[in-house]
């Protein structure tokens, strides 16, 4: 396995392996690639050695394009927004780094954040070019994330989440139901639905489990203990909207709502309270719990 090209300021390379295509040199493959992105903005990071081969070296402008061929580049947006919201590391080994992050920082870099990232972050803050995260939380979401520290264990950390072998726990305020029995588990199967990031419940055998209990009941809103023991994309949001309780300022769920990116006024009222695992390097128990709080919304 080749190393990944290092990480300039704490971000880390992007990496795309290039289609069958009628494109002469990489930098007609890569316009073609990302439309959105100016050739003159290519050109630009061609010439300050932003774009790397598999090998890690850069590419001149005029690279000719071979088909398959891995290319890496470095992201980069004009004017990216502030996040004014502090993370909190709650622990460092050689192994694992554990985060208590807020809500609206994301864990990796998409779309209109790409220094401005928890993994970014943490990079510059430890000095660890080797980070990576094992699991993710949505941009909204606030609470525990787990990070690799290093690849030589990465395997077995990974190994945690794809067998089940680590208990998650979150909370949410939503609306009550009065209805229904609890504790209760819910299950549907999620597909990718429209818009392309969200996703829907279909007919047909299910893919996704949560477990859902209630903590508090207010007049309105509770609060309620989620654990999801599958790990789908939005799960838990589209399993409280389904069941008629959308979390409180759910800007996706039952419905897209328009939302200013620097609107920091409305949080999404979902946390990732707690993880508990045994330790596969040394067997022993790892409980973490968030220090973040779920206020009812004014």
């Amino acid at each position: 396995m080749r190393p990944r090209p290092p990480a300039i300021d704490g971000l880390p390379a992007s990496h795309v392996q290039l289609p069958a295509g009628p494109w002469q040199t990489v930098l007609g493959a890569l316009c073609a690639l990302f439309p959105m992105i100016p050739e003159a903005t290519w050109r630009d990071r061609f010439a300050r050695g932003r774009v790397l081969d598999a090998a890690g070296h850069a590419l001149a402008e005029g690279a000719p394009y071979r088909l398959g061929a891995d290319i890496h580049y470095y992201r980069e947006v004009v004017e990216e927004p502030a996040i004014p919201f502090e993370e909190t590391v709650l622990h460092v080994d050689a192994h694992l780094v554990v985060v208590d992050k807020p809500h609206f920082l994301p864990v990796a870099p998409a779309g209109r954040h790409v220094h401005e990232t928890l993994l970014g972050r943490l990079m510059r803050r430890l000095d660890n070019p080797h980070l990576v995260p094992l699991h993710r939380l949505d941009r909204d979401t606030a609470g525990l994330v787990l990070f690799s520290a290093d690849p030589g264990s990465r395997a077995v950390y990974q190994a945690l989440f794809r067998d089940r072998r680590i208990a998650k726990g979150y909370e949410a305020l939503a609306p009550a139901l009065p209805e229904m029995a609890f504790p209760m588990a819910h299950h549907s199967r999620l597909e990718p639905g429209e818009p392309f990031f969200r996703m829907r419940e279909v007919p047909g055998t299910a893919n996704s489990e949560t477990r859902i209990d209630v903590i508090t009941r207010g007049d309105d809103l509770w609060q309620y203990h989620l654990e999801p023991v599958t790990g789908r994309k939005h799960q838990l949001r589209v399993h409280m909207a389904a069941l008629g309780a959308p979390i409180v300022n759910d800007p996706t769920y039952p419905e897209v709502e328009p939302r200013r990116h620097d609107d920091f006024t409305r949080p999404l009222m979902l946390l990732a309270r707690r993880l508990e695992f045994f330790d596969p390097i040394d067997g022993g128990l790892r409980s973490f719990e968030s220090a973040f709080r779920l206020l009812p919304a004014t």
